[in-house]
């Protein structure tokens, strides 16, 4: 079932939740801002949780706004639910809430902010002022050296190949200028999606294990 809207902000909501909890930092940090991420909370004991990392907060500052965004671009022409008709199939799903393990749900993290690396150049094609994507790669190598140390096996981590960034690149391409538009705000809302719900699903088996040992 496809999401709705008021799922977006639900989930927006729990993710900003978490990140606050963890850090007491504000989550729209840009990236620009130092690289260290240091948790600014006094009397606090840093969490070792990787789903409360302070350096997840500018990943969602790069969707926190897209739909007052998407809808402040093309008014009452395109109603923000027709994003639905430009799903990227390649696109990686979020992690599920169960049946699944807490190291394959960090591996598909990695391989999730590969993959949206790349689809996020066609977005900043389309929107070359949109400075807060400029950063992305940074930001996502970072995040993906953080994830792999909490792995069991990274190892198992790999880098996207040419061709598949060149097929990723290729899905997304089209020359009619509305559809290159269309697809660069999926991409975003996508994102959101990915991002939210793979870290919500991470929290509950990260929680799940503490418990439990």
């Amino acid at each position: 079932m496809p999401p709705t809207l008021n799922s977006y902000w639900l989930s927006a909501l729990i993710l900003a939740a978490l990140l606050l909890s963890a850090s007491g930092a504000p989550v729209t940090d840009a990236f620009t801002e130092s690289p260290t991420d240091d948790p600014s909370g006094e009397g606090e004991m840093p969490s070792d949780l990787l789903s409360d990392s302070p350096r997840w907060g500018p990943f969602l500052a790069i969707t926190k706004h897209h739909k007052k965004e998407f809808e402040d671009e093309f008014k009452d022409d395109v109603k923000y639910h027709f994003l639905e008709n430009y799903k990227i199939s390649s696109a990686t799903a979020s992690c599920p809430m169960s049946n699944f393990s807490k190291e394959a749900c960090l591996l598909r993290l990695v391989h999730g902010l590969q993959t949206y690396e790349v689809l996020l150049r066609h977005v900043l094609k389309e929107y070359p002022s949109w400075l807060i994507l400029s950063g992305f790669k940074y930001r996502s190598d970072s995040m993906i050296s953080l994830i792999k140390e909490k792995m069991r096996h990274p190892e198992r981590v790999s880098a996207l190949s040419s061709n598949q960034e060149e097929r990723l690149m290729t899905e997304v391409d089209n020359p009619n200028t509305f559809h290159r538009k269309m697809t660069a705000h999926s991409i975003l809302r996508q994102f959101h999606f990915f991002l939210v719900d793979s870290l919500v699903s991470l929290r509950k088996k990260e929680l799940l294990k503490g418990s439990l040992s």
